[in-house]
């Protein structure tokens, strides 16, 4: 019989829940529901791409997260997720994954990462740290692309004011 009170048991709880929200995260950011990926952030959500010397520290808060999102994505013709492993501790998910990137000009990039994502006691996703060897992407990426994502995303969000500095 076993123990509700077994804190392990709490903790296999939290970690498949954690594990269910993430899962349901890729599913909308594959799908390019942009609505839907802003509902697993909070105001205070933190995105990077660790590695990129990001000013400010990546993207912050459901709208900044989004822009930013959809800055690299939208041009694209196709996005697809390939999952690997998946594993959850305590609040934090980490997944292996590769993502085929397909451009109308006929470019085809897989690019795998891994991405860590810490999750407050309400199921929202406060961290998400993206690990890659960034350069894969952007050495085998179209020049026009390169030239879009240059302009960057933050004066891209409407009723944020003027980019921040």
């Amino acid at each position: 019989m076993t123990d509700p009170t077994d804190s392990r048991q709490v903790h296999d709880h939290r970690e498949d829940r954690n594990k269910e929200i993430v899962a349901r995260y890729w599913e909308a950011l594959y799908d390019h529901d942009w609505d839907g990926i802003a509902s697993f952030f909070g105001p205070d959500s933190n995105y990077v791409d660790v590695g990129t010397g990001e000013a400010l520290g990546g993207a912050h808060g459901p709208d900044e997260i989004v822009a930013r999102l959809r800055l690299g994505l939208e041009p694209v013709e196709a996005h697809n997720h390939q999952l690997g492993l998946m594993i959850a501790e305590g609040n934090v998910v980490v997944t292996e994954h590769a993502e085929e990137w397909v451009f109308h000009t006929g470019e085809r990039i897989l690019h795998p990462f891994t991405s860590v994502m810490e999750l407050d006691d309400d199921g929202i996703i406060v961290r998400w740290w993206d690990y890659s060897n960034l350069s894969n992407l952007l050495d085998n990426a179209p020049a026009w692309w390169l030239e879009h994502i240059a302009a960057g995303y933050r004066d891209r969000i409407e009723g944020q004011g003027p980019p921040r500095v």
